[in-house]
């Protein structure tokens, strides 16, 4: 997987995390400290759950059986869909302001890459490698959502935002998804 597919991939799994971070972003009661604590949280476990997924993705494929590239781009294609049903549910802004609540925020947003971690990653047997590649998906999330708090204090239509950011996450992964199938 090159450098450009990786950058694809992370922006495409920070949709999620981005659409949280605009519905955090318009509450009132939210301050500069639990801002930073969403963001910490969003990209440590996006990092940490693509970091444990394509590790267990190798391991999986190395003493297990084979995953071949077609059952993980369904795989793949998926959690597009997923991504993009999630779009259409209604979403809570109001939150609790705790520790647990970025904590909680943080891993739902993240479950996806502990799949995309398994079925995109599972062929990098180098460690440091799927480190660097899971720093950098780490990374494009906390930027996205740094975007998006920024983003807050403009958007009076957060419902219109967070829909479309996770229907283009959704639709990159089943891009993505197909060119595991087909290429």
């Amino acid at each position: 997987m090159n450098l450009y597919d990786i950058i694809i991939i992370g922006i495409a799994l920070a949709m999620d995390a981005f659409g949280v971070t605009l519905g955090i972003g318009l509450n009132p009661r939210i301050n500069r400290i639990h801002k930073i604590k969403f963001l910490l949280s969003f990209a440590f476990f996006q990092f940490l759950f693509t970091y444990v997924g394509g590790s267990l993705g190798y391991l999986f494929d190395t003493y297990i059986t084979c995953i071949p590239s077609i059952a993980g781009g369904i795989i793949m294609a998926i959690v597009g869909i997923l991504i993009i049903i999630d779009g259409f549910k209604e979403k809570e802004t109001e939150i609790l302001i705790k520790n647990t609540t970025c904590l909680i925020l943080g891993i739902s947003v993240s479950i996806d890459a502990l799949v995309i971690g398994f079925t995109a990653f599972h062929e990098i047997s180098y460690n440091l490698l799927l480190c660097v590649d899971s720093i950098l998906i780490g990374l494009i999330t906390l930027f996205t959502c740094t975007v998006g708090f920024f983003m807050c204090r403009y958007i009076k239509k957060i419902k219109f935002v967070t829909t479309y950011a996770n229907f283009f996450g959704g639709i990159a992964l089943i891009f993505f998804g197909f060119k595991m199938i087909f290429f």
